[in-house]
């Protein structure tokens, strides 16, 4: 299948793959067949160079509405340098580049063309703009991968005016948004219905601990999955020293507290991903806690500018907002390497984050959630 061109995929796996009509999947691959036919047809023709590429196509829409499984149809489908990536670890990436020509005049440029020199086509996954200087940074970027003509496809669940629509300076991200606008094709990718909560064969991954259990319902999972003989090794060294309950050398079980409780980042959840192929995750509590409302004070830092007058007001966060973040940045990494996420929580998995300020990014997380459920998780994600 992978060497299907996107149309063709998407028809394959409508007539093999109990995929359902959906007019929005539809016009997403249609569109990013024609990217793909434009970019076989850009490479073949003499002095290529001097010509402009195919716009490049970005989806966009709710979680489950297969726009990864679309966007991977194409890269697959590619006989041209490409690059395929999660968004989080394409600017871990970028951040390790310009920390490397520290020093160097217009690092930016730099990175564009050492890019632009290795491939025609980029696609990123989840692109998501939460930080002020991953912002500025993308808004010189994209325009000067466009301009060294580098096709990008993308998906995201934001249109691209809302990436960044409430972040300090969002006035930064603006080239970033003309680029994308005038480089790319915008769908929306909503056919209404979230695929992977589709029936199928299941397999269980989450598990509400009872009030009364004496034993944890990871411990026969650990017991099935450890394939050798546990390691007595009791900690796993990433950005900072974790705990573990039990590991053997592809499997790791560790606490809530552990995991999400410490300060890790998402880099912390790529090299936990790199050491292990399943992951066991215990005594995770409900997520949401009443909200608190917060201040800057005077004279503070923002960011990266200093606040000179008046107070501002920051988000309505609550105490367990970080651990959610950390939370939701491990089940992105997870998923995202087709890793099994096995879980015992206090409480039932549609009510893990019931209300609060992550709300929105938290629905994808639910959706993750179940597609792990899916007993083909880890082996050909679709429609997801």
């Amino acid at each position: 299948m992978s060497a299907l061109s996107p149309w063709a995929a998407y028809e394959w796996a409508l007539a093999n793959d109990d995929f359902k009509q959906d007019s929005a999947q539809e016009r997403a691959a249609r569109a990013l067949e024609a990217c793909h036919q434009g970019l076989h047809h850009w490479q073949a023709w003499p002095g290529t160079k001097l010509r402009q590429p195919p716009r490049g196509v970005y989806l966009w829409g709710p979680v489950g509405r297969g726009k990864t499984w679309l966007m991977d149809s194409f890269y697959k489908s590619l006989t041209l340098p490409a690059r395929r990536q999660h968004f989080h670890h394409f600017m871990r990436w970028v951040h390790k580049c310009l920390f490397e020509l520290t020093g160097t005049p217009e690092p930016l440029k730099v990175l564009a063309k050492r890019l632009s020199d290795e491939i025609r086509v980029l696609c990123l996954d989840e692109f998501f703009v939460a930080d002020i200087g991953d912002a500025m940074i993308l808004g010189r970027l994209m325009r000067m991968l466009f301009e060294h003509k580098v096709v990008v496809v993308t998906t995201s669940n934001l249109p691209p005016e809302r990436l960044y629509a409430h972040g300090t300076h969002h006035d930064r991200f603006d080239p970033a948004i003309k680029a994308i606008r005038e480089h790319m094709d915008i769908l929306d990718v909503d056919g209404g219905e979230d695929h992977r909560l589709h029936p199928g064969p299941r397999v269980q991954r989450y598990w509400q601990r009872s009030a009364d259990a004496s034993d944890s319902a990871l411990a026969a999972v650990f017991e099935q999955l450890r394939g050798d003989a546990a390691c007595d090794q009791q900690e796993v060294q990433l950005g900072r020293s974790v705990t573990v309950i039990k590991r053997s050398s592809k499997v790791v079980w560790c606490s809530y507290r552990e995991l999400c409780g410490k300060p890790l980042s998402a880099n912390d959840y790529i090299r936990l991903c790199d050491e292990f192929s399943q992951i066991l995750l215990s005594d995770v509590p409900c997520l949401s806690a009443p909200e608190e409302v917060q201040y800057i004070a005077r004279g503070t830092e923002d960011a990266v500018e200093q606040v000179k007058t008046g107070d501002r007001v920051l988000p309505n966060l609550s105490k367990q907002d970080d651990g959610a973040r950390r939370f939701i940045a491990l089940v992105d990494e997870c998923y995202d390497r087709g890793i099994p996420l096995y879980i015992e929580a206090d409480v039932a998995m549609n009510e893990l984050y019931p209300r609060g300020y992550l709300s929105f990014p938290f629905q994808r997380t639910l959706s993750r959630l179940n597609e792990m459920q899916r007993q083909r998780f880890g082996k050909n994600v679709l429609q997801a």
